[in-house]
């Protein structure tokens, strides 16, 4: 299997068990699992309580009732989606409790290195569910209902995926010592770093004479795009237009499956940009944000909701956009395409397949790409090639949006030359929305993208998104550290540190020493982009300045 990579601290060993109140002991942290996965739960269908939480590995890693209960209902299809055998899907969900494991304090330096669409969450599970029922005599209700869940931070969905469709077959078979063997195997894979391939041994032990081949994969976490948005490659402009606007959006979908795989394809839609809305892959009733999701006495939140339950389409009437999509159905040799509708003709009982909203979209669709498509499924073109196709197309239009925003953005950083080592640098000029509008005639999107349409409307919306505040908050937070940097440069490089200090008040030099060591520590903390022998330098100046000061000061600012 191939994610990242890196080496992680050794964990002690613990005990499968039911979920335990306790905290997790410091003493057996569990280190390397849990640079991949917070815990493993196994949820079953019990005839007096319903879904419960049969299990939480490592038993001492502490989940809040809120969080239990979360876990419990998304790890099962609701009664609507009738699934019969196996089934994968996944959910996310908040996290409520303070328990940190030890990667929460790594998060800054994997994150740092790891695209957006791979990084770690600070404030959400993901939860990675392998559902089993089948008919089964010698359980009370007929059937064999149990769900196995893999409980991370990480959004690498088809990684994890692959792992569950390894072992959950057997675990469903071979019950807790098959599970406790991988689990052991999984705190000796390394830690993921961006980047690297890996080898992550599975079940090498418990099945080793019955391995398939090697497992590979191209992607941890990048689904077949093709595939999710067979139905609605018509309106994957428009769909990808409302995700860029941080639009609240329902997917109303025939199972968990396809609703978190249309959802997960949806946010996907805008890389290499952030998605700053909340989404959530497979949500029902049952979820303790119901309330907050289906409140009328405010603006519906920005979510993108994957449900299969047609109550919702009564519950959330309100919401602006809602997406219907079918069981796939072929007409030729393009799946069935939904239908732009209005919402006025939602029902709540067989509410037809198509996109319900009064949205117009700004940009003209890109029939070539549409034509392509086409032209490859009748051709038997390999689907991933398709995929490559569209998520390029997406990636392009994603681009050409975004490299005005990045040129106006760097025209905003003061000049070099600017910068003096005596002196507070300079300010970031502000971000002037009718400025960057007027660039557009000359360094517009149009220099990157064919399309045609409204695109000055297009980011007049934008402006007032999560998204806009997302990527102007970070690009921000990006160019105050360079300005820090270059300034800490400017005054490593100075050579009259002497000269300077000479008509100085002792308050100012000490000031100086408080500043540099500030600048020092960020730096070290790899918070400002400053280079080894730069750092070196500037240590020289802080022992130069102390040097100079009475020798209390000099005990003060150095002490034994």
């Amino acid at each position: 299997m191939d994610p990242l990579s890196g080496a992680g601290p050794r964990r002690a060993r613990g005990r499968l068990g039911a979920a335990a109140p306790g905290a997790r002991a410091a003493a057996a942290p569990w280190a390397r699992f849990s640079a991949w996965l917070e815990c493993v739960c196994v949820v079953t269908f019990d005839l007096e309580l319903g879904q419960a939480l049969e299990l939480v590995y490592p038993s001492d890693f502490r989940l809040t009732d809120k969080e239990k209960s979360s876990i419990c209902y998304l790890s099962f299809p609701d009664s609507h989606s009738g699934c019969l055998g196996d089934t994968q899907f996944s959910f996310r969900i908040r996290q409520c409790g303070r328990q940190k494991s030890p990667w929460h304090a790594e998060d800054w330096h994997y994150n740092s290195g790891a695209p957006v669409s791979l990084q770690r969450e600070p404030a959400h599970y993901f939860g990675y569910v392998y559902f089993r029922q089948v008919k089964d005599s010698s359980v009370k209700r007929g059937y064999f209902q149990k769900s196995l869940v893999l409980v991370s931070r990480l959004p690498f969905v088809r990684l994890f995926q692959a792992l569950l469709s390894l072992i959950a077959p057997e675990y469903f078979d071979k019950l807790a010592p098959c599970l406790e063997a991988v689990c052991s195997e999984i705190d000796q894979w390394p830690a993921p770093v961006p980047g690297q391939t890996l080898n992550l041994p599975v079940m090498g032990v418990v099945l080793q004479n019955l391995l398939p081949a090697p497992v590979v994969l191209t992607s941890v976490h990048e689904l077949d795009l093709f595939r999710c948005f067979q139905p609605v490659l018509t309106h994957v402009q428009t769909l990808w237009e409302l995700m860029l606007l941080g639009e609240p959006l329902v997917v109303l979908a025939p199972s968990p499956a396809m609703s978190s795989e249309m959802v997960l394809a949806l946010i996907s839609c805008l890389q290499p940009l952030k998605f700053c809305c909340d989404y959530r892959p497979y949500f029902t009733i049952h979820d303790s944000e119901f309330k907050e999701f289906t409140t009328r006495t405010q603006a519906p939140p920005n979510v993108v909701l994957g449900v299969t339950n047609p109550f919702f389409i009564k519950t959330l009437q309100h919401w602006p956009h809602i997406l219907r999509v079918g069981e796939p159905k072929m007409s030729g040799d393009l799946p069935k395409q939904v239908k732009l509708k209005k919402p006025s003709r939602l029902k709540t009982l067989d509410t037809k397949p198509g996109l319900y909203t009064t949205y117009s979209a700004h940009l003209h669709r890109d029939k070539a790409l549409l034509k392509r498509l086409l032209k490859g499924l009748q051709k038997k073109r390999p689907w991933d090639t398709q995929t490559a196709l569209l998520r390029r197309h997406l990636l392009e239009l994603t681009q050409s949006f975004i490299i005005p925003l990045e040129h106006y953005m760097a025209s905003l950083m003061p000049l070099q030359k600017s910068i003096t080592p005596w002196k507070t640098p300079p300010q970031i000029r502000p971000f002037r929305q009718d400025d960057f509008l007027r660039s557009l005639e000359h360094a517009g999107p149009q220099l990157t993208c064919i399309l045609k349409g409204d695109w000055l409307g297009l980011y007049r919306r934008f402006f007032k998104s999560p998204h806009f505040d997302g990527w102007y908050r970070q690009r921000h937070k990006e160019m105050a550290q360079k300005l820090e940097a270059l300034h800490l440069e400017a005054i490593c490089e100075a050579q009259n540190i002497e000269t300077w200090m000479k008509d100085k008040s002792e308050v100012e030099v000490v000031d100086l020493v408080l500043k540099l060591r500030e600048k020092l520590v960020q730096a070290q903390g790899h918070q400002l982009p400053v280079k080894e022998a730069a750092l070196q330098r500037a240590q020289l100046h802080i022992e130069t300045v102390i040097g100079s000061l009475p020798k209390d000061l000099q005990a003060v600012l150095c002490p034994p």
